[in-house]
């Protein structure tokens, strides 16, 4: 697969080792547009950047190389890992982004971009579940790649997490128990950022992250028998 280069110098200084490499994180640049989101990308002052950008007519632009740890991330969190981006690959699709009109992502950007998590997945054996959008990892802090991410046609490309088919609903009496199993699940998946005890005020914002991953058309932040 042939790419486009135009490097940034946003990367850690130390290299990391191939089977460091655990997972895959997906953003978009909520940007005013490509040219705007590379000039971010590659600005020493903001200190951010990624291995891989995917403009709206799929071409492909590597700008940190695999061995080098990007800074996508930030701070973060997914089963035992902690602050991903030494352990991570981070692609960064160009929409506008909630910000600026969130637009549908165009078919030849997923189509390019499923090629690329093929090639990668392989080639550094990274698990399907381990493939995972920002929002994922950083709830608290991060929307994106958003609702309208289309996660279902990934998944048939066995990209991201699966989730096994419930066959029969539960009913729950109260409130208290219901949020307890949905949070309970949530951290077997791998979600972290919240207590399995305690009700958080940013409960919420979870909640809304796994339902943008898996409940798109219900992003409302509440624990109902579909989250269930």
């Amino acid at each position: 697969m042939k790419f486009k280069t135009i490097y940034s110098k946003n990367y850690s200084k130390k290299l990391r080792k191939p089977h460091e490499i655990k997972f895959i994180i997906i953003h978009y640049t909520g940007m005013q547009s490509k040219r705007v989101s590379i000039r971010r990308l590659t600005s020493k002052k903001h200190k951010v950047s990624c291995h891989f950008l995917i403009d709206r007519e799929g071409q492909i632009i590597q700008m940190v190389d695999l061995n080098k740890i990007a800074w996508h991330a930030g701070k973060s969190k997914w089963k035992k890992y902690i602050n991903l981006n030494r352990n991570s690959i981070g692609i960064e699709l160009v929409n506008r982004g909630h910000r600026y009109g969130y637009q549908s992502f165009s078919k030849i950007q997923i189509s390019q971009l499923i090629n690329l998590c093929i090639i990668l997945k392989k080639k550094f054996k990274i698990k399907s579940s381990f493939i995972l959008g920002h929002s994922d990892i950083a709830p608290l802090r991060k929307i994106d790649p958003g609702e309208k991410f289309p996660w279902i046609k990934l998944s048939r490309k066995r990209i991201g997490i699966k989730l096994p088919k419930i066959k029969k609903k539960r009913e729950f009496k109260t409130k208290n128990l219901s949020r307890k199993i949905f949070f309970k699940n949530l951290h077997k998946i791998g979600y972290r950022y919240f207590s399995l005890t305690k009700i958080l005020r940013t409960d919420k914002s979870v909640i809304k992250a796994f339902q943008r991953r898996f409940l798109q058309n219900n992003v409302n932040g509440k624990i109902d028998q579909k989250n269930l």
